[in-house]
């Protein structure tokens, strides 16, 4: 692996000075972005220190409660743009991704790794990472886009029908994409780690299909639920 200096990692702050920049011009507002990478850069500094010290311990009740704060803070998240009822939407939102991304995450572990080396938190934390943070994105989307087409005067059931459909574009069109456009991230990983390419594709057929399939089921409860409410 191709070790990274600090000096010239800051190179790409210029990619994000430019979108800063134009943030500035069109929407006079570019606080979002410059906090956005600030905290991005501190989370992220911060949990690599952490992660050392967990997959060196790896006791799983610290791990059990790294993925139980991992599912708060993406439901937190995933609700932010909801300006009605957000502690109802909340819960719904803890519920969704809960759901949806914990059935994902138990057959992840227990059917497709058979456990084993697969309870260690080398492997939980980072898989749940992933299906929750894509769960999350998900339901914001399918959120804002229903709360959206609400106040547009559609009705709850259309309005879900179009929430679901937005919400879902970014992991259809990675399935579209995957292998003709990108090289995703658990597979370019692993062959920069020196893996065979053969068994990087086999992770990242199971990542791709596990979010996809957390942020599909989080996203239906999710709307079941606030759509209900509604009607």
């Amino acid at each position: 692996m191709i070790e990274i200096s600090l000096a010239r990692l800051t190179l790409m702050l210029i990619p994000l000075a430019v979108v800063g920049w134009v943030m500035m011009k069109w929407a006079g507002d570019g606080e979002e972005l410059l906090l956005a990478t600030g905290r991005m850069v501190v989370q992220l500094l911060a949990v690599g220190y952490v992660l050392i010290i967990l997959f060196e311990q790896d006791r799983h009740w610290v791990t059990a409660l790294v993925v139980l704060f991992m599912l708060a803070v993406s439901a937190m998240i995933a609700v932010r743009t909801i300006r009605e009822n957000r502690k109802r939407a909340l819960l719904e939102a803890l519920l969704a991704i809960g759901v949806g991304g914990g059935s994902v995450f138990l057959l992840v572990v227990f059917g497709v790794l058979e456990g084993g080396e697969g309870f260690s938190a080398r492997f939980v934390i980072p898989l749940a990472g992933m299906i929750f943070a894509n769960a999350m994105t998900a339901v914001t989307l399918s959120g804002e886009r229903f709360e959206a087409e609400c106040g547009n005067g559609k009705e709850p059931l259309q309005a879900r029908e179009a929430a679901w459909k937005a919400s879902l574009i970014p992991q259809i069109n990675s399935f579209l994409a995957v292998g003709l456009v990108s090289l995703p991230g658990m597979m370019t990983g692993q062959i920069l780690a020196g893996a065979s390419p053969l068994h990087a594709v086999r992770y990242q057929i199971l990542v791709m299909a596990m979010v996809l399939g957390a942020a599909g089921i989080s996203v239906a409860i999710f709307l079941a639920r606030i759509c209900r409410e509604r009607s």
